[in-house]
C-alpha cells in the first residue's frame, strides 16, 4: 500500500513539475502528500463506517415506521368496529310527571265526594336497542313507574291451602314492559319473540307523553283492558304499501283477579313473578296509514281463554273465553288532531267467574261484585296547532272518555255505578320539542243520578329524546 502512495506522489509530483527539484526536497515533498493521502483514505475509512452505520439506522427506522403503521392499522380498525358497534345501538327514554285535583269516593256506596290533590313521578321509561346484523335485532323497554318500588304476588301451593303472598321486595313497578327479539327480512315480513306488546288499543301505540293530548293516558281504556298490554310470545309483522299488520300468539289473562272496575285489566299476570301459559291467546291488527306518523285507520281483534292460567285451577271447571274487537281512526293534517277508539269485550262464563274468585283465599280485596259479560268504552280527542297562525308552539284541545265494564251481565242487572264519562278541555305547550307541558280540567259523570258529577285538574310535564 505505502508503495503504491510513493508511486502515485511521484506521478502526482511529476505532473505538478517537482521532478525537476532537488532530490532532498523532492523526498520531502512526497512524504508529505503520502501523509495527506493516507489521511484522506482514514477519513474515508471512517466516512464509509459511518455510511454503513447510517444505513443501519434507516434500515431499523423503516422497521420501526413499519411496525408503528401496523399498530396505527390495527388502531384504525378498532375504532372502525367500535363506531360500528356505536352506530348499532340506541338509547331512548320518555317519562312524565303529573300533578291531579279531583273528587273522589270512598267506596261504591259513597255519594259525597271529596277533594284530593296528588303528585306522582308517573313514569320513566329508558329502552335500549341494538342491530346485530342486518335482519337481527333487539330491544329492551325497562319502565319505572311512581318512583320504581312496589309488590309482586306469588302462589305458594304448599302454604297450608295454597296461598297469594305479596313480596315488597321484587318486582312490581320496575317493569320490563318489552324484551323482544327481531328477524326482519324486509318491510313486508317480520318476526318477533319475547315480551312484546300487544297491537290492542291505541295506548300500545302512542304511549309517550308528546303522542296523545290529556295529561294522563285515555282512562277508559284503563277501565277495561291492560293499557300498553305486553305478554310472552311470538308475533309476525310487516309493512304492505300502506297497510300495516300484526298477528301474534301470546300468553293469556288470569281471571282470578278480574275485577268489576277494570273489567280484565288486572288480570295481566305481570304482578306474579311467573306468567302461567296454560292458555294461549291471539291478537292481531291490520291498520291503513300510521297512527304514529299521521292519518290511519285500523282494527283489532283479541281472544283467549282466561281460565286455565287461575293458580287455583280447581275453583272454576268451565272456560273464560275473552274477546275484545278495537276499532280506531286518526285524522292528522296540518294544525288538525282527530283521534278516536271504540273498545267492546265479552267473557263468558262471568257469573261462574264472580263466585270462583269470591271464594279464593288469600286474595284482597276479598268480596268482588259481579263482572260484567259485556263491556265497552270509547275515547275522541280533537286538537289544533296554534303555531299555524301564531308563534307559539301549543296545542288545545277537548277529549271525551267514556268506559262501562258492566255493559251487560248473565243475571241480574247491571249497575251503573262503574258507568263513567270524563270530558275536558287542555293545552299542550312545547317549549322544545322533546319537552312537552299540559294542562286539563274537566268534567267527571258517574251514571248513576244520585251521585253528583264531579270537576278535576292536572297539570304534567313529559319529556322524550332518542340518541
Amino acid at each position: 500500500m505505502n508503495k503504491k502512495l510513493t508511486l502515485l506522489a511521484v506521478s502526482v509530483a511529476s505532473v505538478l513539475g517537482l521532478s525537476g527539484m532537488p532530490n532532498a526536497q523532492a523526498a520531502t515533498n512526497t512524504e508529505t502528500l503520502a501523509k495527506a493521502i493516507a489521511k484522506q483514505e482514514a477519513e474515508i475509512t471512517i466516512l464509509k463506517q459511518q455510511l454503513a452505520t447510517l444505513a443501519a439506522e434507516q434500515k431499523q427506522q423503516q422497521q420501526q415506521n413499519k411496525q408503528v403503521a401496523t399498530q396505527v392499522d390495527t388502531v384504525v380498525q378498532q375504532a372502525t368496529k367500535a363506531q360500528d358497534r356505536l352506530s348499532r345501538f340506541s338509547f331512548n327514554s320518555y317519562g312524565s310527571a303529573v300533578y291531579t285535583s279531583d273528587e273522589y269516593f270512598d267506596n261504591v256506596q259513597d255519594t259525597s265526594a271529596e277533594r284530593r290533590s296528588r303528585t306522582d313521578l308517573e313514569r320513566i321509561v329508558t329502552e335500549f336497542g341494538y342491530q346485530f346484523t342486518d335482519d337481527w335485532s333487539m330491544e329492551v323497554e325497562i319502565e319505572y313507574e311512581h318512583g320504581g318500588t312496589g309488590t309482586s304476588l306469588e302462589y305458594d301451593g304448599f302454604d297450608e291451602f295454597g296461598e297469594f303472598e305479596s313480596e315488597v321486595e321484587a318486582g312490581g313497578e320496575v317493569v320490563v314492559e318489552k324484551a323482544e327479539i327481531r328477524y326482519r327480512t324486509s318491510k313486508a315480513f317480520g318476526v318477533k319473540f319475547g315480551n312484546i306488546h300487544l297491537p290492542i288499543g291505541l295506548s300500545s301505540m302512542l304511549h309517550k307523553p308528546n303522542q296523545y293530548l290529556t295529561v294522563q293516558r285515555h282512562k277508559s281504556e284503563a277501565a277495561m283492558m291492560p293499557t300498553v298490554w305486553n305478554e310472552n310470545g311470538i308475533g309476525v309483522y310487516g309493512e304492505v304499501a300502506d297497510f300495516h299488520y300484526q298477528a301474534q300468539v301470546v300468553s293469556g289473562l288470569n281471571s282470578e283477579y278480574f275485577r268489576t272496575y277494570d273489567w280484565v285489566a288486572s288480570g295481566h299476570q305481570k304482578r306474579f313473578e311467573e306468567v302461567n301459559a296454560d292458555d294461549l291467546a291471539f291478537a292481531g291488527r291490520i291498520d291503513y296509514g300510521n297512527f304514529k306518523t299521521g292519518s290511519a285507520v285500523g282494527v283489532a281483534y283479541y281472544y283467549g281463554n282466561t281460565s286455565g292460567n287461575r293458580h287455583k285451577s280447581n275453583k272454576l271447571d268451565v272456560d273464560g273465553a275473552l274477546s275484545i274487537v278495537s276499532v280506531a281512526g286518526a285524522f292528522v293534517e296540518g294544525p288538525w288532531i282527530l283521534r278516536g277508539q271504540y273498545l267492546y269485550g265479552s267473557l263468558d262464563n262471568a257469573d261462574a267467574i264472580t263466585q270462583a274468585n269470591k271464594t279464593t283465599p288469600g286474595l284482597r280485596p276479598g268480596n268482588f261484585a259481579q263482572l260484567g259479560s259485556e263491556s265497552q268504552s270509547f275515547f275522541v280527542e280533537a286538537g289544533v296547532k296554534l303555531d299555524e297562525w301564531f308563534d307559539i308552539p301549543m296545542t288545545v284541545f277537548a277529549n271525551i272518555d267514556y268506559s262501562n265494564p258492566l255493559m251487560a251481565v248473565e243475571t241480574g242487572t247491571a249497575t251503573k255505578r262503574y258507568e263513567n264519562t270524563w270530558s275536558s278541555v287542555g293545552i299542550n305547550y312545547f317549549p322544545i320539542p322533546e319537552i312537552v307541558i299540559k294542562a286539563e280540567g274537566g268534567l267527571h259523570q258517574v251514571a248513576v243520578a244520585s251521585i253528583p258529577d264531579t270537576n278535576f285538574f292536572a297539570l304534567g310535564v313529559g319529556y322524550q329524546f332518542s340518541l
